[in-house]
């Protein structure tokens, strides 16, 4: 990194974000395989608002949670894909200071907020699962508006903290991010500041955000599971385990990659990019398609909607 310099960080204008180090030859590759994955998160989340927003039937709550999971899916994936794309062409590969500030804050708060939401999205199929005959009652309107508020205001705060401690410290003269995003953990190898407080924070606030939300789904979780195997019928033990298995799992590829950046001791620069892809593309990717396609309800609203649109087409044909 060369010898650490004293400038603070007002006297820096921009960062360069090193990405992948790989061959250029296979820039090209990566270019494609990124559009590809954001084209599929576009489509996808998209896809599934509009089939929500659309379709009376689904107008309950744990399509109003997952309406949020797709927005929040797809804000945050648009926050790091379009400028890692560009930087797969660009020689300087660099990001404005304020660029900087404002992709950390977008990615941290809707980030966070997606944890808070899948706590809510557990505790919601706890209360489905676990007490049908009260769900209508205890998940009322009010309840699940409140849950999705308090998902986007703990993200907010915890993002104004995060990106606050981070952008107070002083950066030495190299300004290669040695990420393809601008994340905390990055910048602070850069930092000519001393750490021990700033790491405490992040330590902290990462902690205060993970742990609950972990327990929450868990405990949850462990209740469906036992209330499940009390269920007689086989059929009804499948279709129950249906219900919460798709999301089950994407919580653990979610968790499992941001535990494993954010907890485990900073050594691995390159497995760090790699665990960012799962949640910064992956999950994003995989949200929308395990829900639609796994999901009754969902299939036959886009046959509908595809019915509709195939039906005003040929009707358009017909008169033309």
């Amino acid at each position: 990194m060369g010898e650490r310099g004293t400038s603070n960080h007002s006297e820096v204008t921009d960062f360069i974000l090193v990405g992948f180090r790989v061959r250029p030859e296979l820039h090209t590759l990566l270019f494609l395989l990124f559009l590809l994955v954001y084209a599929m998160i576009l489509l996808g989340n998209v896809g599934m608002m509009t089939i929500i927003m659309t379709d009376p039937r689904l107008n309950t709550p744990m399509y109003f949670f997952l309406g949020n999971l797709s927005f929040i899916d797809l804000f945050y994936s648009s926050v790091i894909a379009p400028k890692a794309m560009i930087n797969f062409w660009s020689e300087s590969k660099s990001i404005s200071f304020a660029g900087c500030v404002t992709q950390l804050f977008l990615f941290a708060l809707f980030i966070v907020a997606e944890g808070f939401l899948l706590a809510a999205m557990a505790y919601d199929r706890f209360i489905a699962i676990c007490n049908p005959l009260l769900y209508s009652v205890q998940m009322s309107t009010r309840l699940c508006i409140q849950l999705v508020a308090g998902s986007y205001f703990c993200g907010c705060i915890s993002s104004i903290l995060l990106t606050s401690v981070t952008f107070t410290l002083s950066f030495c003269a190299s300004r290669a991010i040695n990420h393809f995003y601008c994340d905390y953990r990055p910048l602070q190898r850069i930092s000519c500041s001393d750490l021990y407080f700033h790491k405490i924070v992040s330590f902290f606030l990462c902690s205060i955000i993970i742990l609950p939300t972990i327990i929450v789904i868990i405990v949850s979780y462990m209740y469906i599971v036992s209330t499940v195997l009390k269920i007689k019928s086989t059929e009804g033990r499948k279709k129950a385990f249906s219900t919460f298995s798709s999301h089950l799992g994407v919580v653990g590829v979610l968790y499992g990659a941001i535990i494993f950046m954010y907890f485990i001791p900073d050594r691995f620069p390159e497995l760090s990019k790699v665990a960012s892809l799962c949640y910064t593309l992956v999950t994003p990717m995989l949200n929308p398609l395990i829900y639609s396609l796994r999901n009754k309800d969902v299939r036959e609203a886009l046959r509908k909607i595809l019915g509709k649109k195939i039906f005003l087409f040929n009707s358009i044909l017909t008169v033309i």
